[in-house]
Formats: C-alpha cells, sequence, structure tokens
C-alpha cells in the first residue's frame, strides 16, 4: 500500500532572531500535533545576521530549514516593504523546488506567513493554496491595526494628526481609551503608517490568523475580534515560549547567574532586563543605578552598551564601572548583581525572582506570564508602549515605569520614577502579583488538553487543507 502523503506548510517568518524562535516553536508545535503534517520554514537572513543552525538542529525530522540571503541593504523605511518584497522570486522557487522534488512525498498545503510577510500571499495565490497569518503580538494590537485600516478606509482617519496631542481613542480591543502617547511610532508618519493599513486589508484576505496568546489573558480582546465577522477566524494558541538555554558558548555566565540567585530569598530579588535591542546611554544608566540603590532591593541588572551603528545589538561591556556611578558595584555587592546577557527565562523561573523591569516586548511578556513575575513596564520601540498601556491599564499585572518612553528621546526616566515603579512592583501581596499568579496558572491550563489554546490548535489543524 503507497505510503500516506504528508500535508506541507510552508512558514516565512520576518527577518530577526526573535520572530525566528516563536516561528520554529509554533512548527514544533503543529507537528506533535498531526503525524500528517510536515513543514519547511523559509529563513530571510538579514545581512548582518550569525549562523541560526543552533536553533534549528534540535528541531524534529518532519521540519526543515532553507536560508535565503539575498545580501540586499537594509533601511529603517524599506525594511517591511522592499526587503521582503525583494524575496518573492528566491522563495517562488524554493517553493517550487519543493513541490516538484516532493511530489510524491508531499502535498503542498497552504502558507504560514509572519505579520510582515503579506506580500506572499501573492507567492501563495500563484500556487494555488491557502494562506495564514502567524501574528506575534497582541490581540488588542490585532484590532487595533484593523481599527486603523477601517476607520481609515471608511471615514478616512489620520491617525498622524495625533501626534503629540492628548486624544484618546476608543478601540474596540481595549477595555480604556488609548491615549496617542502609546501608540507605535510609526503610525505617526505617514510613510510609515501605510504598510500597516495595507498590512490589515491584506490580512482579511487569509483563510485564519494564528496568534500567540491565550484566551483567559486576552479575553476582552479575542470577544472583539471573533465578534467582527469581517475578519477571519482568529486562533490564540500561545503562550508558545523558547524555554532551553541554546548558549553553550555563556554556560559559565549562566552558572554564576543561577548560582547568584540560589542565595537570595524567596521573591526578593528585581530583574531588568530590555531585550535583544534593550540599551541606554550612560546618563539614563546612572538614574538607574541611583534608583536600584535607594530602593533597598535586591537585583539583577542585564545591562548592555549601545551599539555604534543601526541595525547592530548591543554587546557587553568589558568594565560596567565606565558607565555606572563611582563606588555603585561596591556598595551594592551585598545585594546585587550587574550582568550583560541574561538566560530570561531561566532568570524568571527562578524562585528568589519577585519582579521583572521589561521593555514589553510580548516574547518577554509571556515568558513573565508563564513563571507568574509582575512586570514593571518602561517600553522603548515598536508596539511596546501599546503592550505596556494593556498591561498597566487593561490587564491589571504591571505597574507603570514610562509607559510612553520611546528609545531614541531626550527623556532622561529620573532615579525618583524608576524607584517608585520597582517599590510599587516589588509589594508583596500587591493585587497586581495575586492577578499574576492566578494567569501563570491559566496559561498552563490553556496549553493542556482540554485548554483553549489546545483546543484551538486542532480547530486550526482542521481547517488545513489535508490530503486525501
Amino acid at each position: 500500500m503507497a505510503e500516506t502523503k504528508k500535508s506541507e506548510l510552508v512558514f516565512i517568518p520576518a527577518p530577526g532572531i526573535g520572530h525566528l524562535i516563536s516561528t520554529i516553536e509554533l512548527a514544533k508545535l503543529l507537528t506533535d500535533r498531526d503525524e500528517h503534517l510536515s513543514i519547511t520554514v523559509l529563513i530571510l537572513k538579514l545581512p548582518m545576521e550569525s549562523k541560526t543552525d543552533s536553533y534549528s538542529q534540535k528541531s524534529n525530522s518532519r521540519i526543515r530549514f532553507i536560508e535565503l540571503s539575498l545580501n540586499q541593504p537594509i533601511t529603517p523605511n524599506n525594511f517591511v516593504t522592499d526587503f521582503i518584497e525583494g524575496h518573492k522570486d528566491p522563495i517562488r522557487d524554493a517553493v517550487t523546488k519543493i513541490v516538484r522534488d516532493e511530489s510524491n512525498s508531499i502535498r503542498l498545503a497552504g502558507f504560514v506567513i509572519d505579520m510582515f510577510c503579506t506580500t506572499m500571499i501573492d507567492v501563495a495565490n500563484e500556487f494555488g493554496v491557502p494562506t495564514y497569518v502567524f501574528f506575534t503580538t497582541t490581540a488588542a494590537m490585532l484590532g487595533f491595526i484593523f481599527y486603523l485600516q477601517s476607520r481609515g478606509d471608511e471615514q478616512k482617519l489620520d491617525v498622524t494628526e495625533y501626534k503629540n496631542s492628548n486624544t484618546k481613542l476608543l478601540i474596540p480591543t481595549y477595555i480604556n481609551p488609548v491615549p496617542a502617547n502609546v501608540f507605535p511610532s510609526k503610525l505617526f508618519d505617514k510613510d510609515s503608517l501605510a504598510p500597516f493599513v495595507s498590512m490589515a486589508r491584506r490580512f482579511r484576505e487569509t483563510k485564519g490568523i494564528l496568534i500567540n496568546t491565550f484566551l483567559d489573558l486576552e479575553a476582552y480582546a479575542l470577544k472583539s475580534l471573533s465578534d467582527d465577522h469581517t475578519i477571519p477566524p482568529v486562533y490564540s494558541i500561545g503562550p508558545i515560549l523558547h524555554v532551553k538555554v541554546e548558549n553553550d558558548d555563556k554556560k559559565k555566565d549562566y552558572d554564576e547567574i543561577i548560582n547568584w540567585l540560589h542565595e537570595q530569598p524567596v521573591s526578593s530579588v528585581v530583574f531588568l532586563c530590555f531585550g535583544s535591542l534593550g540599551c541606554f546611554d550612560v546618563e539614563q544608566v546612572k538614574e538607574i543605578a541611583v534608583a536600584l540603590e535607594k530602593s533597598g532591593h535586591r537585583f539583577l541588572w542585564s545591562l548592555r552598551k549601545p551599539p555604534p551603528k543601526d541595525f547592530e545589538h548591543p554587546s557587553d561591556y568589558e568594565n560596567f564601572e565606565e558607565v555606572l556611578p563611582e563606588g555603585f558595584l561596591q556598595r551594592t555587592a551585598g545585594i546585587g548583581k550587574v550582568i550583560g546577557w541574561a538566560p530570561q527565562v531561566a532568570v524568571l523561573s527562578h524562585h528568589s525572582v519577585g519582579g521583572f523591569v521589561s521593555h514589553c516586548g510580548w516574547n518577554s511578556t509571556l515568558e513573565s506570564v508563564w513563571c507568574g513575575v509582575p512586570i514593571a513596564a518602561w517600553p522603548m520601540y515598536a508596539e511596546q508602549q501599546t503592550n505596556a498601556f494593556e498591561l498597566v491599564k487593561d490587564l491589571g499585572i504591571a505597574v507603570e515605569i514610562k509607559m510612553d518612553y520611546r528609545k531614541g528621546s531626550d527623556v532622561i526616566v529620573k532615579a525618583e520614577e524608576i524607584e517608585k515603579g520597582i517599590k510599587h512592583l516589588m509589594e508583596p501581596d500587591s493585587e497586581m502579583r495575586n492577578k499574576m499568579k492566578q494567569m501563570k496558572s491559566k496559561s498552563r491550563l490553556a496549553l493542556m488538553e482540554g485548554g483553549s489554546s489546545y483546543n484551538f490548535l486542532r480547530r486550526f489543524i482542521d481547517n488545513i487543507p489535508m490530503t486525501d
């Protein structure tokens, strides 16, 4: 008897390791749930990006990876449009080869594209297969993008007019009116806004939207999306996390950090970490240091050195004393530790960590929820300000340090403001802390058999055109 063909999905993540990791975790989740699925991940490599082998090596035999590298120049304005658009031909060629070479063992069933890769809907249409979107941030933000598109098309809403204003918008996926000062910066520039509006229009052409969240976390936003019948089906399948330590070359640093945490009392440490692009200039670093010292709380601080050029990542300092106040390391030696790289999930999982000062990137937020650690919101860029607003105002699982902070601005957050946020964050029996503990349990139940995300994933798989 002939072997049953696999249904092949082509995954196209946006460039960048954050998008790639969550895509790989989704691919693992799908192939673990259904043995008739196989997946090819097409990796669009940025010119400066290092090898991605360490993330792909540990996948199963029904997931394969093809790297596409054009060495195409990148500017902030052409990233979403020109860079991804430029990969249409290589992706078309790669999929053609898959279909030709594997026609006896697989049937092409669809494309799963990152939220920024909507131009690849055209390629999927050429192959006559459906497209699904993998939306890697909040359900509330998905609703925001649809709101901007529909209001813009129907009522000529021009959100760029709200720059530097006190305007608040009633967006259906947010419980509270959303102030303009927490909108993503790109929405205030017409050239940058246009791709977001176009993205939402194209989302409407797809067969479904997978989103890395879960029902109990964003119940209000998800109900709003499901009630809008102009939007394709939304499958909340998170939290999708990458919890393993892959950096073998960082083992010494990892052991030193974890051993230090072992020595601290339960829930006593505030952890400061601002993501792969998070860094501050010297003046702001000194304000953070003063705040930590005055707060009296134990701390673990991931302090990174700003890169010399755009599109480069922060690096580790050779000597922290060059940016910290004189004597800071000596005065805080008994209660604090300043580090470079941080094994974030391992730190958040540790029983001694009681609070997380975070940039509110969505992956980091989900990790904090999974570990039950409340957040002090200090967003930097992209949609992080809007994430912070939802976490603080709508969900009540975070406190504010500065919700409208934007990386690259001239604003210096003063030590008093930071200290106040840290003290609020570390209150032992606050309502926020109790809410986060409850959400930790709910995040785990969502993924278990019978849980909301488990069931949504099944619904998605049932929606994929399978082989006969």
